[in-house]
């Protein structure tokens, strides 16, 4: 059966539009594929641990040449990249910290990204569809004052399609501080105008990848 795997990494849990956003993506995706099955990591909850020597190293070293923190360090990467490598579909919730995402969801790619293997000529999961929940507080688009200061879509763009090989899809959910933030009353009816776009664009593309991936 198909299977999608699901990232959440938003540390807000109660509230969240990204998580609300993914989540009915997810429900979508299940519809066209009842017998699917989730593979979730709540990046914020449940922290992977930043990657560390151990882990950088040993995954160059042959097994028996390892020690046992080198071990112990590439059995997790190998962990979240088999996860990567045996999705039919990646979903990724990605909300925008200070410019960029979350310090946990760069730790999962860290490990995830492995050279002559996940990464370079022949990455191991190429072409998988990823649907990336890009939420943001304000907005970052082409002609806003801070434009240049988004380092969401493309730090990832670049990443997932340069060098994983996937297929990328952003959905961005934008002023999602307006309701909270005083000074941005103004654009509280476009957040909810976002918002409402984000949700109806999450369930039609998780029917869509659902169907695709249906067996």
């Amino acid at each position: 059966m198909p299977t999608l795997l699901h990232l959440d990494s938003s540390a807000v849990v109660d509230g969240s539009v990204s998580r609300e956003v993914t989540a009915a993506y997810r429900a979508a995706w299940l519809a066209a594929n009842p017998g699917g099955t989730v593979v979730y990591r709540d990046l914020a909850v449940e922290p992977i641990p930043h990657l560390d020597g151990h882990g950088v190293i040993g995954a160059f070293l042959p097994a028996e040449a390892r020690t046992a923190e080198q071990q112990a360090a590439v059995a997790l990467r190998e962990e979240v990249m088999v996860e990567l490598e045996a999705a039919d579909a990646v979903l990724i919730g990605a909300p925008m910290y200070n410019f960029t995402i979350p310090s946990t969801l760069k730790a999962w790619l860290d490990h995830v990204i492995l050279m002559g293997r996940t990464a370079g000529e022949t990455p191991s999961a190429k072409g998988t569809p990823v649907t990336v929940v890009a939420s943001r507080g304000g907005s970052y688009a082409p002609g806003a004052p801070r434009e240049e200061y988004e380092f969401v879509i493309t730090y990832l763009e670049k990443l997932l399609t340069g060098m994983l090989g996937l297929e990328v899809d952003f959905i961005v959910p934008e002023f999602t501080l307006a309701a909270s933030v005083p000074a941005m009353a103004d654009f509280v009816g476009r957040s909810a105008e976002s918002r409402a776009e984000a949700l109806d664009l999450a369930a039609r593309r998780g029917k869509e990848i659902g169907a695709g991936v249906a067996v």
